[in-house]
């Protein structure tokens, strides 16, 4: 249950850094304010937003780096092996060198009657051809 909370905050920390970022302007945008659309009158004052952004992008960066070295460190104390394959199957595991049951007769006066032993015929190899020595060219 722990493991699935860190892995939730871990990837919601990481779409707000992603989020943050993009809401970030560069440093050619301030060129811009050079020319009448200055952000003074903005909600975050006269500096802008830009101080604001990049502190909680920093603090974010820093909870997503605490979550990856949460991670890392539950993964390596997990000591149970679950391979996917045998969580999703269904089918019972076969179990191999299990001898099979004969068959009963449906009366007990009435043999069963068992398959003669088919033997496959021997098939003939034929030899490989004689290799001919070939005289080397001068």
């Amino acid at each position: 249950m722990l493991y699935q909370v860190i892995i939730v905050i871990h990837i919601l920390l990481g779409l707000s850094i992603i989020g943050l970022v993009l809401m970030q302007q560069g440093k050619g945008a301030d060129a811009g304010a050079a020319f009448g659309s200055g952000a003074s009158g903005s909600v975050f004052g006269a500096q802008g937003s830009a101080s604001f952004l990049s502190r909680t992008t920093a603090v974010f960066a820093t909870l997503f780096f605490l979550t990856s070295l949460g991670l890392a460190v539950y993964g390596g104390f997990h000591t149970k092996k679950a391979d996917l394959i045998d969580t999703i199957s269904s089918e019972p595991a076969v179990q191999k060198d299990v001898p099979l049951a004969q068959p009963k007769a449906i009366n007990d006066d009435v043999p069963v009657a068992k398959a003669p032993e088919a033997k496959l015929p021997e098939a003939a190899i034929p030899a490989a051809p004689a290799i001919k020595e070939i005289p080397p060219a001068h």
